[in-house]
């Protein structure tokens, strides 16, 4: 496994890391040098995870729908570090649920979430970043569904159309003060969220997935994605790399947002 120092000194905080793609993030910036928090309201997969990775990174138990966990996330981080240098809002859940089967209740349960909790984190942990002495980074996983329509998707779909322009909107308030906002915007990626609600199995399994996405081509690499595919592009947005990029969203589909 290779090791380097590009993000040295570096302190980042990435939420949901515990498995998935949020997991394959933290792994990478520990590797490139970070010392990472993760921070997940699944705090047994979180410390395995931890485990596993096995240098510069800790476990934290977070949830970012409550604002006093969030705030006990920001007090640590004070009182260990004194800074933020890199936010990774990576947490979510995942709804199919068109808008004759929605309810409310549901709808705001996403909500609260994927949308007001990466919003959340991000407030909250703001005077931490505004103190950091490198550059100071805030990536959003947003969602290919946050930019394109999709059948069955009306929480999911919403809350990451609305992390979507959160971080347009960020980027310009930020940009003074040299923070970047970015965000990655993730297609058909093998992780746990992509097993079926009725148990049956995997998404990315099923023979209408193969047959619509794989050989007829709407996902022209040919393949689902892994969490792998996502924490590099995440790497080059908190690297000094991309210190003149602000406000972008980046599909990493496999080519699918270029077939629609």
């Amino acid at each position: 496994m290779r090791y380097s120092e590009n993000l040295k000194n570096r302190i980042a905080v990435v939420t949901g890391g515990a498995k998935g793609i949020g997991r394959a993030i933290a792994e990478r910036l520990a590797r490139e040098g970070a010392e990472v928090i993760i921070a997940d309201i699944l705090i047994d997969e979180a410390r395995k995870t931890v485990s596993e990775i096995g240098f510069r990174a800790y476990a934290e138990d977070v949830n970012i729908s409550d604002q006093n966990s969030v705030d006990c996330l920001a007090e640590i981080i004070a009182d260990r570090y004194g800074h933020c240098d890199i936010l990774v809002n990576n947490a979510g859940i995942l709804d199919a649920t068109g808008i004759n089967d929605m309810t409310m209740e549901r709808y705001l349960e996403v909500i609260a979430v994927n949308q007001h909790g990466a919003i959340r984190v991000t407030k909250t942990l703001l005077p931490l970043i505004r103190k950091g002495d490198q550059a100071k980074r805030i990536v959003n996983i947003a969602s290919i569904m946050g930019v394109r329509g999709s059948r069955e998707s009306i929480p999911y779909s919403t809350a990451k159309g609305a992390i979507v322009n959160f971080t347009r909107a960020l980027a310009c308030d930020l940009a003074p003060e040299g923070i970047t906002v970015n965000a990655i915007g993730p297609g058909f990626i093998d992780t746990d969220m992509a097993f079926l609600a009725d148990g049956s199995g995997h998404e990315h399994d099923t023979e209408w997935f193969k047959e619509i996405y794989i050989k007829h081509g709407r996902i022209p690499l040919g393949r689902a994605g892994k969490p792998e595919d996502i924490s590099g592009p995440v790497l080059f947005f908190c690297s000094d790399d991309s210190k003149y990029v602000t406000g972008q969203i980046l599909l990493v589909d496999g080519g699918v947002s270029a077939t629609f």
